[in-house]
């Protein structure tokens, strides 16, 4: 896969900017803009799932995987099936952030911001491309680790799912965050009528909203 046009619009509201940005930030997202399309090697990974429900969340019972939580288990609600998928920019992402940050502060914010726009387009375009392949009639968002109650704590699980080490380069630490740190994992839920039971996409469907960051400068991208 390789990447179409970053959105600076989008790189911009990650750098926390409201309304249109600065001369200094736009001419900072369109010099490294080209350099993060070119350099990014991203790369996704899924498989699709048998989901049973139960009294502490959701089950994949064809690899032992639970993911517990009510929120996960109404966002499923209605869903047999479901693709858990991994997603990354590389380690070219960490890379390019590193060299930004000899030239200065702004630089890598700017480049920090516009992998994360990219990393998005990749797990939209990854998504396109899983269900022109998966038949489903019905599917919901995409929802992830460390949202609403899910525990963030079951990368582990997932990515072991994935064989995502061996197929993608994607590994988590002992604090759970993932490397490359631009990555994405997440599971899609798919039912044979529309899904009732999630909730919408935003900072209103999230119960860390009060505390978090993004929700005060208009949301975090799940829209």
């Amino acid at each position: 896969m390789k990447l179409g046009d970053v959105s600076r619009e989008e790189a911009s509201r990650y750098m926390g900017v409201k309304g249109e940005p600065d001369e200094q930030i736009r001419a900072l997202l369109e010099r490294y803009e080209p350099i993060v399309r070119e350099r990014m090697r991203p790369a996704y990974v899924y498989r699709e799932l048998r989901a049973e429900h139960t009294a502490e969340g959701v089950s994949f019972p064809d690899i032992g995987l639970l993911l517990p939580g009510e929120d996960i288990r109404r966002h499923l609600s209605g869903c047999g099936r479901a693709v858990l998928f991994a997603a990354t920019l590389s380690a070219e992402a960490d890379k390019l952030i590193r060299q930004a940050q000899v030239e200065g502060m702004a630089e890598a914010m700017a480049v920090d911001a516009l992998c994360s726009a990219a990393i998005e387009q990749v797990c939209d375009r990854a998504e396109k491309e899983i269900f022109s392949a998966v038949e489903a009639p019905y599917r919901t968002w995409r929802y992830s680790p460390g949202y609403g109650d899910l525990p963030i704590d079951v990368q582990k699980d997932v990515l072991k799912a994935l064989n995502a080490q061996r197929r993608i380069g994607l590994t988590v630490t002992e604090s759970c965050l993932l490397i490359p740190s631009k990555s994405v994992t997440a599971v899609i839920g798919i039912s044979d009528s529309p899904p009732e039971g999630q909730r919408r996409k935003g900072c209103a469907g999230c119960s860390l909203r009060e505390s978090c960051a993004f929700s005060k400068l208009g949301g975090c991208g799940r829209k």
